[in-house]
């Protein structure tokens, strides 16, 4: 495997000592300050060991900043970004209170689709990869050794007919038409082009007498493609699991939930007869991929797995927020559920179409390396503690000045037109947050709003903004915390900061202040009328370190310098708009899905048979 770090920095003699005691087995937690290099370290730690690695995050935001910076990091290596496809998601749910059933609606994202399938693929066939995802990446995605044997190889000189590789194609889920977009395939003569999922590249299937004269290798256009040998025993076993269940409701005396679950289940199991997909198919999972009732779903580090063999290094970034993170998200997908199960809209199956448990995590992920500037408890439990609390450049924590509360938008506005640098703003609300950018906006102050309604494709482009001029100042909430890499930064303005609570807890507030800690003139205004603990702790906590650094930098005769940091390009272009379909005439749309359907356009039919349904 090939790993090598390509970078203008030599690491510092406590990175080198951070790099080695990483290197050994066990898992390991990594303290280190903000502008310590830690992803620097990290890097140097993929180099050493020579193992491919996924690294998670809490957000969106902080894994396209990894993905960036391995990118540049390792410009021979594969880095990859997998989050979740959702621009918009609303999950199935049942309100028993108002006897409501909330259809699941999502708005998926082509772009972020297209890098997932790139990931997956290229875990399977390359070996020098690193992965840069958000904790989606611990949600089902479907067996990994099913999605490398449906996938469609061909050999030069295979006999094998037209009609045959155009039915292996469909049942793939590629659909045949003249679009050219990801997932779909057209024929021409005697080559087929097919349209890649995973990039925009074009395959060409080019045939001469029933003979193949080029080799290609096809990925399925979905994560959740059934083996089709196996398919008729899946549909058995849930058609028997349907039955046991219906006799089970009767015996309670819910009727209406028996003959509802009859009917939902028979209708998605026609579809899928049909047509080899249905809406929700996921929720299915455990009979398609024949896996035990309560067993961990397959996930991207099963992916891993499959592909190395447990030789991979799992980092678990701003690992006081991940963590938390991975262990309530199985949690609240099972009560979920339960509700769906108990009504009858979904078999109990259902439950095994989930996100990791904690524990399931725990012994899926290999070598694990936690990074935080402020680990919580399970961590320092779990691993081995160490510490870099020294910056390269030498920079030291920044100044914290309190101010009383009353008049504090006055006062920021004022402290903002007095900054030659950058600032960022932590209101209390995201509304907060917005109505606070349209009066910085209204004082002539350049500056726009981040929070979590913000697109995940549009983040990083706001905080390349930021740091390029087009903004002077952003305003957030919760996204403006841990890790965010940006040195022209120079003031950090938290409003009400004396409201005890997560959004103001000692490690928010450590996080938080820290974004200051990359430029020389680094320093922090809390608007508090009062000190809480938690602001105690923190204070107390940031002058350890600052003292720590003093100290560091005297015996090493380091004069503290600003950070420099590139500013990256945001490649990935915005979502490919779909056209929605404004007919309503049933007839009409029934007519058209069947004639899609004889055309082997499934996925039109699939959207027309949706599209009827809600009618």
């Amino acid at each position: 495997m090939t790993f090598k770090v390509f970078s203008k920095f030599q690491p510092t003699k406590d990175q080198k000592k951070v790099v080695t005691t990483l290197s050994k087995k066990g898992d390991h937690v990594l303290l280190g300050v903000t502008g310590s290099g830690k992803t620097f370290v990290l890097s140097k730690l993929i180099e050493k060991t020579k193992k491919p690695a996924l690294i998670i995050s809490a957000n969106k935001t902080l894994a396209a900043q990894l993905y960036q910076e391995f990118k540049a990091f390792f410009p021979k290596a594969h880095s990859h970004y997998f989050v979740s496809y959702y621009d918009y998601y609303q999950p199935e749910a049942f309100i028993p209170q108002k006897n409501k059933y909330i259809e699941k609606d999502a708005k998926i994202n082509k772009v972020i689709d297209k890098l997932r399938h790139a990931t997956v693929q290229d875990v399977i066939n390359k070996k020098n990869v690193i992965v840069s995802a958000s904790v989606s990446c611990i949600y089902n995605l479907g067996s990994p050794k099913d999605y490398q044997k449906i996938r469609l190889s061909l050999k030069k000189n295979q006999t094998i007919s037209q009609r045959e590789i155009i039915i292996a194609l469909v049942s793939l889920q590629y659909q045949r038409n003249e679009t050219m977009d990801p997932g779909t395939f057209r024929v021409r003569g005697n080559k087929i082009e097919v349209f890649s999922v995973s990039s925009n590249e074009k395959k060409e299937i080019i045939l001469k007498n029933n003979k193949i004269k080029n080799s290609v290798q096809i990925f399925p256009a979905n994560f959740w493609i059934p083996d089709q040998q196996k398919l008729n025993i899946s549909i058995k076993n849930i058609e028997t699991e349907l039955e046991q269940r219906v006799k089970e409701l009767k015996r309670k005396k819910k009727l209406l939930e028996a003959e509802r679950i009859k009917q939902r289940t028979h209708y998605d199991l026609e579809m899928i007869k049909e047509l080899g997909y249905c809406s929700g198919i996921e929720n299915y999972s455990s009979h398609l991929e024949f896996r035990k009732a309560g067993s961990p779903p397959f996930t991207l580090l099963d992916y891993f797995k499959q592909a190395f063999n447990n030789n991979f290094l799992t980092v678990v970034d701003e690992s006081h927020i991940t963590i938390s993170q991975l262990k309530a998200m199985a949690v609240q997908d099972k009560k979920r559920k339960q509700t769906l199960i108990d009504h009858g809209f979904r078999l109990k199956s259902a439950l095994d179409n989930r996100p990791l448990t904690l524990k399931e995590f725990e012994k899926k992920a290999k070598q694990t390396i936690y990074l935080s500037a402020t680990p919580a408890e399970y961590e320092k439990r779990r691993a081995n503690i160490v510490e870099l609390l020294t910056r390269p450049t030498g920079l030291l924590e920044p100044k914290i000045e309190i101010k009383p509360i009353k008049n504090q938008i006055q006062e920021t506005i004022k402290e903002i037109k007095k900054q030659k640098e950058k600032t960022l703003v932590v209101a209390i609300s995201k509304k907060l947050a917005e109505l606070i950018s349209e009066r910085l906006t209204k004082e002539n102050i350049k500056s726009q709003w981040i929070h979590s309604d913000t697109k995940t494709l549009e983040r990083p482009n706001i905080l390349k903004k930021l740091r390029q001029g087009d903004y002077d100042v952003l305003v957030g909430v919760n996204l403006l915390r841990e890790g965010l890499d940006l040195p022209e930064v120079s003031l950090i303005i938290i409003l009400d900061a004396d409201k005890e609570g997560f959004l103001r807890s000692k490690t928010t507030l450590i996080q938080t202040m820290g974004r200051a800690a990359r430029h020389e003139k680094g320093r922090i205004i809390l608007f508090a009328d009062q000190i809480t603990g938690s602001m105690k702790e923190a204070i107390k906590e940031i002058e350890r370190r600052k003292k720590y650094q003093i100290e560091y930098n005297k015996k090493n005769n380091i004069t503290p310098k600003k950070i420099i940091s590139d500013i990256k390009d945001w490649s990935f272009a915005k979502e490919k708009v779909e056209t929605e379909f404004i007919i309503k005439d049933k007839k009409i749309l029934k007519k058209e899905m069947k004639k899609a359907a004889e055309n082997l356009n499934f996925e039109r039919a699939a959207k027309l048979r949706d599209i009827i349904k809600k009618l």
